[in-house]
């Protein structure tokens, strides 16, 4: 696999090495050798599938201490725009935030990929097909969250630690401004803003989702 640093210290951006000839493809989704080499020792103990219909977000998530969260994710049908934010306190990239468009190898997948492969920030190296199977590395102290661009996507994720709904927290995606004709953004310290495609009319977010704080009025339970 080869292993793309971002611009938020320990995200990653993680590309298979895919075989594929008449009878279709074959690749290793997960080596726990070649993981702990290229991004360190790590210890799964959970996997979770979600799926979900255009437009939906999920996010921004994350688990406070002690029950605090790596994840490994990938989006094994359709296509969904990963979004992942600072939260450490002390960081030099606090409140800053570094996206990938995931990708399955599905008709859909292919889809979204031809159309957002100029629009969003990604690694290059293998045209289209390099965009398809990505995954994306996110350790602790991050707040993560997807949208949905395909008409369906099956999103998968890799835990280090189990879920504990006493421990859940979250930030708001929305801001106090928005941009005309899109989805609320979520306004950042530096003053950047989350794109998620996703047109405010077609946005679909649990109850849950829309009350967390927005990240200004956030106190982190993370250091850097």
């Amino acid at each position: 696999m080869n292993v793309i640093k971002t611009a938020i210290d320990g995200v990653f951006i993680i590309e298979p090495r895919i075989f594929k000839d008449a009878r279709g493809y074959f690749f290793e989704s997960y080596s726990q050798r070649e993981f702990d080499e290229k991004i360190g020792v790590i210890r799964f103990v959970q996997d979770n599938e979600s799926k979900s219909t255009y437009g939906v977000i999920r996010g921004l998530h994350f688990q406070r201490p002690p029950y605090s969260q790596s994840k490994l994710v990938r989006c094994v049908q359709g296509a969904v725009l990963d979004v992942v934010v600072d939260i450490r306190k002390g960081s030099p990239t606090y409140g800053q935030h570094v996206v990938c468009l995931l990708c399955g190898h599905d008709e859909e997948g292919i889809r979204i990929a031809e159309k957002y492969k100029e629009s969003v920030a990604l690694p290059k190296q293998g045209g289209l097909e390099g965009l398809l199977g990505l995954q994306f590395f996110i350790p602790k102290g991050m707040a993560h969250g997807f949208a949905v661009l395909s008409d369906t996507a099956v999103f998968q994720y890799k835990c280090d630690e189990f879920y504990h709904p006493e421990a859940e927290g979250g930030i708001s995606i929305f801001s106090k401004s928005s941009l005309a004709g899109s989805l609320p953004t979520t306004r950042e310290q530096e003053g950047a803003t989350i794109d998620w495609h996703v047109p405010t009319d077609h946005a679909i977010l649990s109850e849950k989702d829309t009350k967390h704080p927005l990240l200004s009025d956030f106190d982190s339970p993370f250091t850097y």
